[in-house]
């Protein structure tokens, strides 16, 4: 595995969406050792409806849909994540810049192509 790659597996990444359809909106994402990824949205900043139920990710059950994701280096700083929800049918392509915590890529379906940036943290 990659330098960067091992950087995603088995980590909890957090996407902050600044631009495309869900903008403003948070994403937690937990990439799996065994290579799948499971993700679901976080209370945007500021609304605490909810906050104080929900569990860790670690703790939640798992959810039904927990497709293969690829990561892979194509930089010194930066790697490639990506996965297709067989649910929407939706892929989600970005490249993660380490350097300055960036995300940038396309969120894609049969129909569809939207470019998405945002930026991102590491979970705990």
């Amino acid at each position: 595995m990659s330098k960067i790659a091992s950087r995603i597996s088995g980590k909890i990444y957090r996407f902050h969406w600044t631009e495309g359809p869900t903008k403003g909106q948070v994403h937690e994402h937990l990439f799996h050792k065994d290579g799948t990824v499971e993700w679901h949205g976080l209370p945007a900043e500021g609304d605490r409806s909810g906050t104080a139920d929900r569990a860790p990710a670690q703790a939640q059950a798992p959810k039904a849909e927990r497709p293969p994701y690829l990561a892979a280096d194509v930089g010194e700083d930066v790697a490639l994540v990506s996965y297709r929800s067989p649910d929407s049918g939706f892929t989600l392509t970005v490249a993660l810049n380490f350097f300055d915590e960036s995300v940038t890529g396309v969120a894609s379906s049969q129909d569809s192509w939207v470019p998405v940036k945002g930026t991102f943290e590491i979970g705990d």
